[in-house]
């Protein structure tokens, strides 16, 4: 089953979608003049002083905590580890060009997801890349808005929403607690059901809530380790540009990587990790209150920047000054090795709290994107039995093997992002006739 898997996942995220992936970006950055760059500084402080005066569910900073709530999980603990593990040091920069580009992808998408949401029977706002598929590209397009919609579900049930996510909580506090896994399993089912039965407005709320303590955490804990390897940190930043170019020679428990390994592991993992050209963070975007599609796209584009520039960053410079990407340890034990280093006494606890508040955060961001997508395909009256099958999977998913989790989550993954990619590229115009309609009243503003 493995090897069946391995192989799919070898053809799906082969250089076509790599290409396709990075290129939309490439294309989406020329159309957009460096907007990524030129606009950073202004969609940052747009996270603090949106005006939400739109229609919408919840505000734009809500929204990007929903969203971070699902790009902020374990690939930024596990995946970078195992990225590391695989393609070596190097993969890391080609995480950073798939995320520099991906900012333009993602502010693309969440601007489309706005401008072309609409309201469902419940009276919630419902959008995302199937309905700018259909309601952008037109009717006869459908059939690329309901795959992506299924994708995106299957994402959810069996990709990053459950599996992934579960597994990396009860293998963590199992390491680092000695707490069964069973028990984990329980808590953790009873949690989920609790905040995802009461929809998107309770989702966002604990997201609101837990996004912004998990971050700062996770970012006051890798500066410490790196500031206690000082020293080798300019070896380690010279080393991932060089191995990025470079074959890396085997060493200890690294079996060595090629450029090709290096590129393919780091592309796949910072895309697994900041989901830019996925097509999920529209879902949420589009329920921000917001009057301008621009503004909620520029909101959300600082989302794979906090995601990937940042917190990936932090991960992976803390695998490289530690040194256990030598070792023979992979995934979360990896990482635990990195933090024991940087703290004896309680680094293993400080990563069982950061991992454990990233994985469970992505479930419910993720739980919020299948139901979506199950809205799309088949009308409210399908959310309870989908948030019910959801909760079961979680239960679930304490006893599967971690290489098939990954490997699943990864061929999901890029399903969902095909269709997507597709309608980026086709309504590139529309994107930079709504960036140009904002910026124009920006300009209007300050008269």
């Amino acid at each position: 089953m493995l090897d069946l898997l391995n192989e799919i996942d070898s053809f799906v995220w082969g250089p076509p979608l790599l290409a396709l992936l990075v290129g939309t970006g490439i294309w989406l950055t020329i159309r957009l003049n460096l907007l990524q760059v030129l606009k950073l500084g202004d969609a940052l402080k747009l996270i603090f002083s949106a005006k939400n005066d739109g229609s919408g569910d919840v505000n734009s900073f809500k929204a990007l905590c929903t969203a971070l709530a699902a790009t902020v999980g374990t690939g930024n603990i596990v995946g970078v580890a195992t990225a590391v593990k695989a393609g070596g040091p190097g993969a890391i920069f080609w995480m950073w060009i798939a995320a520099f580009f991906g900012m333009a992808t993602k502010y693309a998408e969440c601007l489309l997801a706005v401008k072309y949401r609409t309201v469902d029977a419940n009276g919630a706002i419902s959008g995302g890349p199937m309905y700018y598929i259909e309601n952008g590209l037109g009717k006869k397009y459908k059939p690329l808005a309901v795959l992506f919609a299924v994708f995106g579900i299957l994402c959810a049930y069996f990709g990053i929403g459950t599996f992934a996510q579960v597994n990396s909580i009860v293998e963590i506090t199992r390491i680092s607690a000695g707490i069964p896994v069973v028990y984990t399993g329980i808590a953790l089912t009873v949690l989920v059901a609790v905040v995802t039965i009461g929809g998107l407005k309770s989702i966002a709320h604990v997201a609101s809530k837990v996004v912004p303590l998990m971050a700062l955490l996770y970012f006051v804990t890798t500066i410490g380790i790196l500031i206690t390897f000082a020293d080798k940190v300019p070896a380690a930043v010279a080393m991932i540009i060089e191995s990025a170019f470079n074959p890396t020679a085997a060493s200890g428990g690294f079996l060595g990587a090629t450029v090709m390994m290096a590129m393919r592991n780091g592309v796949a993992r910072g895309v697994f990790s900041n989901e830019s050209g996925l097509g999920s963070a529209p879902i949420v975007a589009a329920a921000a209150k917001t009057k301008w599609p621009a503004e909620q796209g520029l909101v959300s584009m600082t989302g794979t920047f906090i995601d990937t520039i940042i917190i990936c960053t932090l991960t992976g410079l803390t695998l490289v000054v530690t040194g256990v990407w030598q070792g023979d340890l992979n995934g979360a034990a990896m990482t635990e090795q990195a933090f024991v280093m940087g703290f004896p006494t309680f680094g293993s606890l400080l990563l069982m709290v950061g991992l454990v508040l990233f994985a469970f955060t992505t479930i419910l961001g993720w739980n919020y994107y299948g139901e979506r997508c199950v809205e799309y395909l088949m009308g409210v009256k399908a959310i309870l039995p989908y948030r019910l099958i959801f909760i079961g999977l979680i239960a679930c998913g304490p006893f599967l093997k971690l290489e098939e989790i990954w490997v699943l989550a990864d061929i999901v993954n890029g399903l969902m992002a095909i269709p997507n990619l597709i309608a980026l590229l086709a309504l590139t115009g529309v994107v930079v006739a709504e960036t140009k309609k904002y910026q124009q009243h920006l300009q209007e503003q300050k008269k």
